[in-house]
């Protein structure tokens, strides 16, 4: 039997909150007035969270992993504390989840596709904080909500008791029994109790062969009733959704708010928005112009791999490659002075005067040196993905993207052999590939290629993250590298003060 707890008499603490529970259905929009910068700030960071969610699909992540990974993403992005918690701004950070939610659902209302993920990955997100609810909060959230379902009488519940323990499995009478009263709630993470539903809202269940069925409607046990909500959040946003496509049209005039939805709706594509976008060099450590072929061998992702290994076959590049190849560089740690080294060597066949005129000027534009002396940051997998397409000749762009099956594979082959990719790992990764996910397929190169640092899959480039950005891929490669590094110095002076 499960236990009973007398219920203390307490004052209301969602009385006293704007947002009464931290489950939400989404059923109001946001009437505050909301700053441009809240507005963009608060849907990346909800982006960032529900891309991971989506990724981790995508690479068949046990259920037990994407709900850590969520987790994580949400303690960094996306906190949403207890009702019962006292140190936080509970308002705020409700605010913030309400407000996100209407942004990424204007966002992703456009087209069924995107439809479509959105749905799958806010459900799960739902589903993890359900999970994760107080017992007495979540009750108290579920009884101020009309779900549909009748509870089963005690004389039904006794005219169908072998039906019942069939369909919940032996014991199972032990929560039909237990109900709810004014003086006691039972310590149990669902809803107490048994009810009944048409049949066609819990298909799963019906296929699993978990409910009781009688005249269209199936007897739902409580460890089973979760099925019934997340089947109405689903529901409900897939409608909302529908609405919001329709209305939509209202806002083309908007100049403030459309870019943002744009943006925001091609972030799925590249695995959410990078916070690298405005990165300085991984380890503070300058590097030079001689350095960069080594490390391009062991740290670079695909992209900045190929565009290194075309500027040392042609001795030239053009300019969007020379812009994405360069401004990586910089924020790779390459100093001016260097990088006019490189860039001079790199493009031998170009005479002294051209080279001067019309190319040294371009690397200290991207440098903030001339021209509006804007600090440019380096280009992130979402733009370098959407951005700029490569036409015949060009060397930019993803190569997960851009380049035929036969030449990614034949292309991935040849920079990461050395570093453990073999052909029995290509299939995956092409796979991945034709289901758009490039940054997972990047990822998951990642994870192969410094598998001899202890990165396993699903650990990604950290925590379960994914590639975002060609100077996060090599940053965490050259951390890696550095932590074996010291780590095997400190083996060696421990041996030698052992021998001492």
């Amino acid at each position: 039997m499960y236990k009973v707890q007398k219920k203390k008499p307490e004052v209301d603490i969602h009385s006293q909150l704007k947002y009464r529970f931290r489950l939400n259905f989404y059923d109001k929009p946001p009437l505050d007035d909301i700053i441009i910068e809240d507005f963009e700030t608060f849907a990346l960071d909800r982006l960032r969270v529900l891309a991971e969610i989506e990724t981790a699909f995508v690479r068949n992540s046990p259920w037990e992993t994407i709900k850590k990974h969520t987790e994580d993403q949400c303690r960094k992005y996306l906190e949403l504390g207890h009702t019962t918690a006292k140190t936080k701004d509970l308002d705020r950070e409700r605010q913030k989840d309400h407000i996100s939610h209407f942004v990424l659902r204007l966002a992703f209302c456009r087209t069924e596709e995107l439809r479509r993920r959105f749905v799958k990955a806010e459900t799960t997100l739902f589903r993890i904080r359900y999970a994760n609810e107080d017992p007495q909060e979540l009750i108290s959230f579920l009884k101020s909500r009309d779900f549909d379902w009748v509870e089963v009488s005690s004389a039904e519940i006794e005219q169908y008791r072998d039906q019942l323990d069939a369909a919940g499995g032996k014991g199972s009478d032990t929560f039909y029994k237990v109900g709810l009263n004014r003086d006691a709630v039972v310590v149990f993470p669902e809803v107490i109790g048994l009810h009944q539903v048409k049949w066609t809202r819990v298909p799963d269940l019906v296929e699993k062969r978990k409910v009781f069925l009688k005249g269209g409607m199936a007897y739902v046990s409580s460890k089973e009733q979760s099925s019934i909500i997340f089947q109405s959040f689903q529901a409900h946003l897939e409608k909302a959704l529908e609405l919001t496509a329709k209305a939509l049209p209202r806002l083309d005039e908007d100049t403030r708010i459309v870019p943002i939805l744009d943006h925001l709706s091609q972030g799925f594509l590249a695995g959410g928005t990078s916070e690298w976008n405005n990165a300085t060099s991984a380890n503070g450590d300058e590097i030079t112009a001689d350095m960069v072929d080594d490390i391009s061998r062991k740290h670079f992702p695909a992209c900045m791999r190929n565009l290194h290994n075309a500027l040392k076959r042609d001795r030239h590049m053009k300019h969007f490659g020379r812009l994405q190849y360069g401004l990586f560089l910089k924020v790779l740690g390459l100093s001016i002075d260097e990088a006019i080294t490189f860039w001079r060597r790199g493009m031998s066949t170009i005479q002294d005067d051209k080279f001067n005129k019309e190319y040294k000027y371009n690397i200290r534009h991207s440098y903030g040196l001339e021209g509006k002396r804007a600090n440019y940051p380096a280009k992130s997998c979402q733009q370098i993905l959407m951005n700029d397409q490569p036409g015949s000749g060009d060397s930019h762009g993803c190569p997960y993207r851009h380049f035929s099956p036969e030449n990614l594979q034949t292309a991935l082959l040849s920079m990461y052999s050395s570093q453990g990719l073999t052909s029995a790992d290509i299939p995956e990764i092409m796979q991945i590939v034709k289901g758009g996910h490039y940054h997972v397929a990047c990822t998951r190169v990642f994870e192969i290629t410094h598998a001899k640092y202890g990165i396993r899959k699903d650990n990604g480039v950290g925590d379960g993250e994914s590639v975002t950005h060609p100077n996060q891929y090599a940053a965490k490669s050259r951390e890696l590298e550095l932590g074996a590094t010291k780590g095997a110095v400190k083996k060696d002076t421990d041996g030698d003060v052992a021998m001492s």
